[in-house]
């Protein structure tokens, strides 16, 4: 038989495609019932979300690569041109299938529960009375009717504002149609409460605009009246070997990016077909860039209503973070950390620990510097002022990255408070952006002797993404650690590049091949019958050289469980190729987002966290780092505790098919009858038994995941 070519762009899924399905799960979150109502309407806004930077970043970059002249084929097999022509298809369908999901499913269950999103036509006299003097004290003082005409231009549009267009005759010229524009004020809540009892309503206060526009348009005829959005290209484009200030540079583009464009209109279904018109012309946009919603344009203000109402009868029941416990012989932390590493899970283990660390660091006369790596971090983040404070007793670094996409404008003004404070405040590599989630403090301790303690995290510094997102957190004092973490810094300092990161593994330097290294290493033991397996937990898997290592490594017999959230594209069960190799999806309360690697090194395991996806972006374009685990209880709690809970998920686990789609863990392959979900002791979810563990609830025995399976194989042949 010929040999495979794992060059062949059948085995490689399209990575936007993909990305699309893993928008659909999370609109499949909004879809079930079986997640508190608030919730679904949570996950139906995120989706919406989702949408918005997906075109703004994704669809944006393929059109200006399309317009550059640009047109090859990925991995796949696609080219730009026929990927726009299937995401044209894909997206409208998904659109239509989000306004099905409010108008069908979540509007009737919310006003059964009596959460009710009125229109004008709907209201009773009392809230027209309301709506009325809102409009006249509250909204009319922000709105800015424009006509336009010779004398006024089309005003210029900022990315994703809620705006109405009418058509406008006047009333002595009845021949002649104007458009009319007005920007719904972002000062005023999209989702206006309306006075009531015993039930939570609203209306959209695009419905006011319109309703208020017979004031604003005095001696015009409103012929037709629609409300749109426009989603601009977001991405920044910089020359950074040619500017003078990076901080500068992305001041300036960040501002441009509220002008870039046009890449999608939103506009209501029903709108009069000569606005539509009008409003393609101006934005120079193709039909297929038009998207007609059956609903409110712009789903995910629905998010107001979660925030507003008060229900927890409709949302997830709470729970408390485990805090982090030291032993009854440390006094403290660090003498902790000089006993044994720390392992943090969140957000079932407290942020508070690491936020605790950096506070210490700065307020513990003994330490005498600090440096910090800021990718993502909270508007009202503890760990920044921290910083500020100690910059006026210890030596302070900070490496601030700029670049951080829909952060940039507040990573600037951090950036600028710390310079202002006395920090030194690096922003990274020319070309390479600071993804890397790294802390270190260097102490003198009460024994005489100076030490270095280190954090090293899946996720950023935010403690309000902490209770969200899932991330690990290492805390070390051990030397070799926290000397290449040392090391890396003076590389994003200074461009200083060492010979060797050991034990980290360093992007963009090393990690692409020592984590291909890793893989082949674990072929090599199934071939030599030794026990080869490999979990890998990742946002995305999207390396081409990556996933042709794992193609070998299925063909030589190594059994992979892939725990991927977002873009796969790989295709696991195709004969020959990827066999041995499963992969899921998991979708829930928490945003999957701790990357983790399991190697079983034919019994001598190793685990690795750290900050990098297996995406080109992550191993050859940004300053990335992944840590092995040494201590071999924290080994255990990864693999037993974490990953397994994962593989063993039943309820909110998604199965990749080898034809690029996904079922529920609980549901058969194609052709054979459908089941239920399982309920009682037989359903499983890995974040509820998480969230249990945390509370010390959890049952003793953790259901057992798929056996990773031993097949003889013939290697790099069909069979």
């Amino acid at each position: 038989m010929a040999r495979i070519s794992l060059d062949n762009p059948q085995y490689f899924l399209n990575r936007d495609t993909s990305w699309l399905a893993f928008n659909r799960r999370v609109l499949e979150e909004a879809e079930d019932e079986g997640n508190p109502l608030l919730e679904r309407l949570k996950f139906l806004s995120i989706s919406a979300s989702n949408m918005d930077e997906f075109f703004e970043v994704r669809i944006a970059g393929m059109m200006q690569q399309i317009e550059d002249g640009y047109n090859e084929a990925g991995p796949d097999g696609h080219t730009l041109t026929a990927k726009r022509d299937l995401l044209n298809q894909l997206t409208h369908e998904f659109v239509d299938d989000q306004y099905d999901c409010w108008n069908a499913r979540l509007r009737p269950a919310l006003a059964e529960n009596g959460i009710r999103v009125l229109g004008l036509e709907e209201l009773d006299p009392e809230a027209l009375r309301f709506v009325n003097e809102y409009c006249e004290k509250e909204l009319d003082p922000l709105l800015t009717p424009v006509t336009v005409d010779p004398a006024h231009p089309f005003p210029r549009v900022i990315n994703k504002a809620l705006c109405l267009g009418f058509l406008l005759r006047r009333r002595r010229r009845s021949s002649l149609t104007y458009t009319g524009v007005v920007s719904v004020p972002r000062a005023l809540p999209r989702l206006v409460p309306l006075p009531s009892e015993g039930t939570a309503d609203f209306i959209f206060l695009a419905d006011l605009v319109a309703h208020h526009a017979v004031r604003m348009y005095h001696g015009y005829d409103i012929v037709a009246a629609a409300p749109f959005r426009v989603t601009r290209n977001s991405n920044l484009y910089l020359a950074e070997e040619e500017a003078r200030s990076l901080l500068e540079s992305v001041r300036t583009e960040l501002h441009n990016r509220r002008k870039g464009d046009a890449v999608r209109l939103e506009i209501e279904a029903d709108a009069d077909p000569e606005i539509i018109d009008r409003l393609r012309s101006v934005f120079e946009i193709d039909a297929w860039q038009v998207f007609p919603v059956n609903g409110p344009v712009n789903l995910s203000r629905l998010f107001n209503i979660y925030e507003q109402v008060r229900r927890p009868d409709l949302k997830y029941r709470p729970f408390t973070a485990r805090e982090l416990r030291l032993t009854s012989k440390s006094k403290d932390l660090f003498e902790e950390l000089r006993q044994h590493d720390i392992l943090l899970h969140h957000p079932y283990d407290s942020y508070d620990a690491v936020v605790s660390f950096i506070e210490a660091a700065a307020e513990d006369e003994n330490v005498l510097s600090i440096k910090q790596t800021l990718y993502r971090t909270s508007e009202h983040s503890l760990i920044v002022p921290s910083l500020i404070d100690a910059a006026s007793r210890k030596e302070v670094t900070a490496v601030v990255e700029l670049k951080a996409r829909f952060d940039e404008a507040s990573n600037i003004r951090w950036a600028r408070d710390l310079e202002d404070a006395g920090v030194q405040v690096f922003h990274g590599l020319v070309g390479l952006k600071t993804h890397c989630k790294l802390s270190l403090l260097v102490r003198r301790d009460p024994d005489g002797v100076t030490r270095s303690y280190a954090h090293i995290g899946t996720g950023n510094y935010n403690a309000t993404t902490a209770r969200i997102y899932t991330d690990l957190s290492l805390l070390t004092a051990n030397p070799e650690v926290t000397r290449a973490v040392h090391d890396v810094f003076s590389f994003l300092t200074a461009y200083a590049e060492n010979p060797s990161y050991e034990p980290l593994l360093v992007a963009p330097l090393d990690l692409a091949e020592k984590c291909i290294a890793l893989i082949e290493r674990e072929a090599e033991h199934a071939r030599q019958g030794r026990v080869a397996h490999i979990v890998a937990k990742m946002n995305a898997l999207l390396d081409k050289n990556i996933v042709q290592a794992l193609y070998r490594a299925s063909q030589a017999g190594v059994e992979i469980d892939l725990i991927v959230r977002g873009i796969c594209a790989l295709r696991p069960g195709v004969r020959g190729v990827s066999d041995h190799i499963r992969v899921r999806s998991i979708v829930g309360r928490f945003l999957e987002h701790s990357r983790i690697y399991y190697f079983a090194n034919g019994g001598e395991e190793e685990v690795y966290i750290g900050s990098a996806d297996w995406m080109p972006r992550n191993l050859y374009e940004r300053v990335e780092a992944l840590v092995p685990l040494r201590d071999e209880l924290l080994r255990e709690r990864v693999k037993r505790e974490i990953l397994d809970a994962y593989l063993a998920d039943n309820r909110k686990a998604r199965l990749l098919l080898k034809d690029a789609t996904y079922i529920r863990a609980w549901q058969p392959v194609h052709g054979k009858r459908n089941r239920r979900p399982p309920t009682g002791a037989a359903a499983f979810s890995a974040q509820d038994f998480l969230i249990s563990l945390a509370e010390g609830k959890a049952p003793a025995v953790l259901p057992a995941p798929v056996p990773a399976r031993r097949r003889k194989v013939t290697v790099g042949k069909e069979r």
